[in-house]
């Protein structure tokens, strides 16, 4: 049995049944896919939802010979097949075997198999690609400021070495891979159609870019229609494929967040930016936020770094600019907090108000003088002006005196 003949099997198998179909998954990994192919031509699938598929696809030809056509059609395109045990193959995709999401009805959320092969165009490894990746997934009908902040964290992630992953869709999606071209780094469109198939057209200058520096990606053999429920099947590989997944923006229903229910459901790192509640854009990412205690609120990339990141990549914590004061001690603070808002005191009276020794009031004045928080007076000691009021006051003093 030679390899051609698996990957011929391969590719008929995804053109008989649409990907992600667990009963074809199982019959590949008991019997190999040649065999699998064999048996559900003859009729033998395991279920009747199964049978009646494959029925439909032989009406319309023969599978070996539509995926003879389907590799002739790869290689004038200059893309490639890659299938598992190849040296590229995106191994982290594997885990959805063990994907099984709650109160899953429809098809599309319960036929979530591992992919049989994937068609690519561009020239990075897959594998390589998806390596070191995050998703950066939202809604289509994006705002503004949904689009600044993709595009700020596809550039970001793409500055630091990161994959960004998307599903090059308009909005969220086009602005994230758009952020990472822009920085001269890697992005991967996975798309629910075939690869030599621009989906949106509006999106083909971009999809160009994206092959020429990134890599383009489906399950779909080329030529192959974005049929609805493929946007769904295809986000599965994208939260498969990632160290985790950003979801930037989206509405009430939207396949954005069920990319990152699936994300959930794999225990990968699953994170949500938070949006202006008066968008209808912000529904889907803040009622993420209420029923999943895992998701994740981010602001940026250093947040997300620190969620897929490797150990040590922790985000600062945000902080307001550093002040002198605040490194004060707490026998300092107690000195500044007793002097009065206006006028002098003296050291007695300060110590007192204080609560400190006399002595321990003078060394921390000596301090708080040398910080430019108090001024020495004939009549005692008083607070410092703030900086701008003293620059003002000196300007104010001809010749600086």
């Amino acid at each position: 049995m030679s390899i051609d003949e698996e990957t011929l099997a391969r590719v008929a198998l995804t053109w008989l049944a649409e990907p992600g179909t667990r009963s074809v998954h199982r019959l590949v990994d008991r019997l190999g896919p040649v065999a699998a192919l064999d048996l559900l031509l003859d009729g033998g699938a395991p279920d009747e939802t199964l049978r009646n598929s494959v029925a439909a696809r032989c009406a319309a030809g023969d599978a070996r010979a539509v995926a003879a056509e389907a590799l002739a059609r790869t290689d004038r395109l200059g893309a490639r097949l890659v299938v598992p045990g190849d040296e590229e193959w995106p191994v982290r995709v594997d885990e959805l075997r063990r994907l099984r999401l709650p109160e899953a009805y429809r098809r599309v959320d319960v036929e979530t198999a591992p992919p049989l092969c994937f068609w690519v165009r561009g020239s990075w490894p897959l594998g390589e690609a998806f390596d070191r990746s995050v998703a950066v997934v939202g809604a289509r009908a994006a705002s503004g400021y949904g689009t600044h902040v993709a595009t700020e964290l596809g550039y970001g992630l793409a500055e630091r070495d990161w994959t960004v992953v998307s599903g090059g869709a308009f909005g969220i999606d086009a602005a994230a891979h758009r952020g990472a071209l822009n920085a001269g780094g890697r992005t991967v469109a996975v798309l629910a159609c075939g690869v030599d198939r621009p989906y949106p057209m509006g999106n083909a200058a971009l999809f160009d870019r994206i092959a020429d520096t990134g890599l383009l990606v489906s399950e779909w053999m080329p030529g192959a229609d974005p049929l609805r429920p493929r946007f769904l099947i295809r986000n599965r590989v994208i939260a498969a494929g990632t160290l985790g997944t950003v979801l930037v923006e989206a509405a009430a229903r939207s396949g954005a967040t069920q990319t990152t229910h699936r994300a959930l459901a794999l225990g990968k790192p699953s994170m949500v930016v938070p949006g202006p509640v008066t968008s209808a854009m912000s529904v889907g990412a803040h009622e993420t936020l209420r029923e999943h205690p895992k998701a994740r609120l981010v602001t940026g990339v250093a947040q997300v770094l620190e969620e897929v990141g490797r150990i040590g990549d922790l985000a600062p914590v945000p902080r307001g600019p550093q002040r002198p004061a605040d490194l004060l001690d707490d026998d300092a603070r107690a000195v500044v907090e007793a002097l009065p808002r206006r006028g002098a005191v003296g050291v007695d009276v300060l110590a007192a108000r204080a609560g400190v020794p006399v002595r321990t009031a003078l060394r921390k004045l000596s301090m708080l003088e040398e910080l430019a928080l108090v001024l020495r007076r004939d009549d005692g000691y008083a607070l410092a002006p703030p900086p701008r009021e003293q620059t003002a006051r000196r300007a104010a003093t001809p010749d600086g005196a």
